[in-house]
């Protein structure tokens, strides 16, 4: 059975399987991110030793199962570009065990005021699939006269009970930025890209190195497109080629449209292909079309999930409200593009049946779908006629290609500038400002 709660040093030596059971490698440390204030740990990924005896990166998110005596990927095909340590990032196994800390529980008294040693960490996986550093255990010294000790008892404590294991007091690479990071945590990615914009370049490219993957893909698709360009080509390829892989698969194929197609092709090459093949196809259609447009990370279902399984998939908390709103019904395969479509379930209808029902039992057959080649104003059209913020994409052979939602619209309905005009125009409340005035109209 697999593991949703495991510590980190009881991994080292793992094996590492492929999906078909195929041995990949083994499990030498786990990457994690320790944030800016005591919040818990991200877990980015684990470092795997190739039999060449090479170290990859490999995301979480390829992490289908820990067990007790393997790791299992969701693929087998996974880049084999050598591991390289960023800023903010640090080794669970290498430099955080054996670091000597302070732990202030009330629970425990006896360790106030004393140095003890981390002996391991305690991850485990939340609702939404991340996995975070939840415990922590510790090791009391004891010392029996000048230069003799002994083994002191082991105490398991909470992450924020310990002290010692801040971004500041590590002392991580890249602290000359570590002001700056904390005045972005817990804000949204649109207000981050704002103040990013308004910082110098060099400034600019300092903090956005310092993001991890993930925290800087949401950031990045909310930049006009000639900044995200900017960063993209400041990152470096192989940084590039992996924000690339963290972003929507619509989002970075629209930032991989800017560029030269050379350039494009190269970032394409370096991604892995679970990531670039969807990225790819989006590639195929015109831009300012419904293929363009859409994203394949729609919600898909069979006939014969039930409304709960259902339910269950659209309270992920990574899908957009838009994308949340409809559920498509296909013949597998689910993985777009699909198998036949049969076609959708609205959010409201799952609400109002018995969660043992069948989805197939209330697909809605009647709602018009989008051809990919079709135009952006026929898109706008389509919206503004159903009332949704959601649509199918279906080819000419009736299988799901993705999903057009109306944000997305709106990106590409709007002035390629209008970001820029937005804030130059408007207060953060969506006030006009009058200009002399100092105030509001």
């Amino acid at each position: 059975m697999a593991a949703t709660k495991v510590f980190a040093a009881r991994l080292a030596g793992l094996v590492v399987l492929g999906p078909d059971g195929e041995s990949i490698g083994r499990l030498r440390d786990i990457v994690i991110s320790i944030r800016y204030d005591r919040q818990q740990p991200r877990v980015l990924g684990i470092l795997v030793e190739l039999p060449t005896r090479k170290r990859i990166f490999v995301p979480m998110l390829r992490v289908q199962a820990i067990e007790p005596g393997a790791i299992t990927l969701t693929t087998g095909t996974i880049s084999v570009r050598r591991f390289e340590q960023r800023p903010g990032e640090l080794l669970a196994v290498a430099q955080i065990l054996d670091s000597t800390v302070r732990v202030a529980d009330p629970e425990l008294p006896q360790l106030t005021d004393a140095d003890v040693v981390v002996v391991d960490l305690g991850i485990e996986q939340g609702r939404t699939r991340d996995w975070v550093v939840s415990r922590v255990a510790v090791r009391e010294r004891r010392r029996l006269g000048v230069g003799f000790g002994r083994r002191g008892a082991v105490h398991v404590v909470d992450w924020a009970m310990v002290r010692g294991l801040t971004q500041t007091e590590l002392n991580l690479p890249g602290q000359d930025v570590t002001q700056l990071l904390e005045q972005f945590e817990g804000m949204r990615p649109a207000d981050v890209a704002h103040m990013l914009r308004e910082l110098p370049r060099k400034r600019r490219i300092e903090v956005a190195s310092a993001f991890d993957d993930e925290r800087l893909a949401d950031v990045v698709q909310e930049l006009p497109e000639n900044d995200q360009v900017e960063l993209l080509e400041q990152l470096g390829v192989e940084r590039a080629a992996d924000l690339l892989e963290a972003m929507d698969p619509d989002d970075a194929a629209d930032l991989l449209g800017e560029l030269p197609a050379g350039e494009a092709e190269s970032l394409l090459a370096l991604m892995d292909p679970e990531d670039s093949e969807p990225v790819r196809r989006l590639l195929e259609h015109a831009p300012y079309t419904a293929g363009g447009l859409m994203t394949p990370d729609a919600v898909v279902l069979t006939a014969s999930t039930t409304v709960a399984e259902a339910l269950a998939r659209i309270r992920d908390p990574e899908l957009t409200p838009a994308l949340a709103s409809m559920a498509f019904v296909v013949r597998p395969p689910t993985a777009t593009p699909t198998g036949r479509y049969l076609g959708c379930v609205h959010f409201q209808q799952l609400l109002r049946e018995p969660p043992a029902n069948l989805v197939g039992g209330i697909v809605d057959t009647d709602l018009v779908q989008l051809r990919p080649d079709a135009p952006l104003t026929a898109v706008t059209r389509y919206f503004a006629t159903y009332n949704l913020v959601c649509g199918p994409v279906v080819d000419a052979e009736n299988h799901l290609l993705g999903a057009v939602t109306v944000d997305d619209v709106l990106d590409h309905l709007l002035p390629e500038d209008w970001r820029e005009q937005d804030e130059d125009q408007h207060d953060v409340h969506g006030l006009p400002v009058v200009e002399g005035t100092g105030g509001r109209a």
